[in-house]
């Protein structure tokens, strides 16, 4: 007898009939036999042992009605005729197994997409695979599936699964498992083979060939959605389910970091990961680099998902956090998870990000407060702050408020080496480079907290869009080999915070390389600015790229 899957049938209607039991089919002549179980198989009725097969009964004992249980692996099969206890399979794979074990051509097997007449049913606009693979009824994300129809998820195809229940009420019967892109239909229970619905697949699982991801930035390229509308492969809106624009902005502004970007277009690069963290950014800058998405924006939900698991749900999406707190942090724990939790190892983060600053402490002030002489610190960083200036207090004689403005080379004096920093906790201390990065992130340091509100700097910022020069600046690092030390940047993005501390939103302005053109993006809306118009906002961070 065939092993029992999954949960027990509901009706006696589904097993066979028992022994000894009168039956019109058992009253046949034996030369029927054959023919009885030919009927079977093909209509799948209700399987009866015939009364005298003794040689063909154990291959035609059919395995119940369209609602029975599969017939159970050679692993869980008895090999006692008639014992009726089998082993029950793993209730993970249970939910998995087809209706039919495969007959030919007829219930399970596999079949092309000429021969599956529900093939024409698949509507890819109603698909999106940005969001959590879970079952839209159980919740589990174990053995999912997407309805090609309707673009919802349910749990197996097997008998008693919510697939299987969502293919008989509404009739949607071609269904994708989304962890490998393979094509079933239901209830018939059998795979469609067919080159048609790999753009499908492509657009659950992007992926890039080496030859692809270093062709990104030579040819300028558009894309276009189902609808007809284009779209920049890489600069692409990304949805504000709620608050989540502080970490949207920061996306943005990672996906042009193009050795980061290079590194994470491979997932085999950072296969041996066990950081969920690091597989769902992955998967984030493929789905933005995709050119053959069906819409022109992405939703970063499964990724913030993992961001809420990892920082213990420090960031949300319901809550709007810092941009710079959000960026540092997840720059620091995408490194722990590329490096097995060893923070000493380099990493592609370090590769681009890290600098490193010679920091004096002098003597008898912060962590020098007992020491007779300065003190001397290498401190590695990812992104430096700079101080603004105080706004004014008072309204001008035109009954204005002055909106003050500084160079960003008069906020840089502070790693020059020279100039003292005093800070009540931290001591006098002076700052100067030890080793610049090749991606120079600047943090102006807009919001102060105080004991009663948090307060706003509306100070301008004056910067150059390209060739910023840090020399004459801050004191640079001692040449190698006698050659001068590159210190010549390019700006590549520029995020701004709009309206009040503690409220407004933020957006970003990305420099797109391939066409030299400047880009702001807000969340879904993506529009071309001008680079005047990038120096006149009130810049919070800005990433700087190094010439070479």
């Amino acid at each position: 007898m065939a092993g029992k899957r999954g949960r027990e049938p509901d009706s006696d209607a589904l097993a066979p009939a028992a022994e000894g039991t009168p039956d019109k089919k058992q009253r046949l002549e034996p030369d029927h036999n054959a023919a009885i179980s030919d009927i079977q198989q093909r209509d799948s009725i209700e399987a009866v042992p015939p009364a005298a097969a003794p040689d063909t009964s154990a291959q035609h004992a059919a395995p119940g009605a369209a609602g029975s249980a599969p017939v159970a692996e050679a692993a869980n099969q008895s090999d006692v005729p008639g014992d009726t206890e089998a082993a029950q399979p793993d209730d993970q794979t249970s939910d998995d197994e087809p209706l039919l074990p495969s007959h030919g051509r007829g219930g399970g097997g596999v079949k092309r997409g000429t021969e599956c007449p529900y093939l024409d049913t698949v509507s890819r606009q109603n698909l999106d695979f940005d969001f959590e693979k879970c079952c839209s009824v159980s919740l589990s994300p174990v053995n999912v599936y997407a309805c090609l129809v309707c673009g919802k998820y349910f749990q197996g195809r097997g008998p008693h699964t919510h697939a299987y229940t969502h293919a008989l009420e509404c009739g949607h019967h071609m269904y994708m498992k989304l962890d490998n892109g393979k094509v079933y239909c239901l209830p018939d229970g059998y795979e469609v083979v067919e080159r048609s619905l790999d753009d499908v697949r492509y657009v659950l699982n992007p992926t890039f060939s080496p030859t692809e991801v270093a062709g990104l930035d030579k040819d300028v390229s558009w894309a276009r959605t189902l609808d007809g509308a284009e779209y920049m492969p890489g600069l692409v809106g990304l949805n504000d389910m709620r608050a989540n624009d502080y970490a949207n902005v920061i996306i943005q502004a990672l996906v042009r970091v193009v050795p980061l970007r290079n590194y994470f277009l491979q997932p085999t690069n950072y296969a041996a990961s066990r950081s969920q963290l690091v597989s769902r950014f992955g998967e984030l800058v493929r789905k933005i680099w995709n050119p053959r998405n069906f819409k022109g924006q992405v939703s970063p939900h499964e990724f913030m998902q993992a961001v809420m698991t990892a920082s213990g749900k420090r960031f949300t999406i319901e809550k709007q956090s810092d941009p710079v707190d959000f960026l540092t942090w997840l720059l620091n724990t995408l490194h722990v998870g590329l490096t097995g939790g060893k923070r000493t190892r380099p990493s592609i983060i370090t590769q681009c990000f890290q600098g490193e600053l010679e920091v004096t402490t002098e003597a008898g002030t912060g962590k020098a407060a007992r020491e007779e002489t300065d003190l001397v610190e290498k401190v590695p960083f990812l992104v430096l702050g700079m101080d603004l200036p105080p706004a004014p207090l008072y309204k001008d004689v035109l009954e204005k408020n002055i909106i003050p403005q500084v160079p960003v080379f008069e906020l840089l004096h502070k790693y020059d080496g020279q100039r003292v920093h005093h800070d009540i906790k931290a001591g006098r201390r002076r700052y100067q480079f030890l080793r610049l990065p090749r991606f120079l992130g600047l943090h102006m340091k807009r919001f102060a907290r105080n004991n009663f509100y948090i307060e706003k700097n509306p100070t301008i910022v004056n910067f150059p869009v390209k060739n910023l020069l840090l020399e004459g600046a801050v004191a640079l690092p001692k040449a190698v080999n006698g050659k001068p030390v590159a210190c010549k940047y390019d700006l590549l993005c520029n995020i701004c915070h709009d309206g009040k501390a503690g409220e407004g939103s933020y957006r970003i302005h990305v420099h797109r390389k391939v066409e030299d053109l400047w880009y702001e993006v807000q969340d879904l809306r993506v529009t071309d600015i001008l680079p005047q118009m990038v120096a006149l906002s009130e810049s919070y961070w800005q990433l700087y790229e190094l010439q070479r």
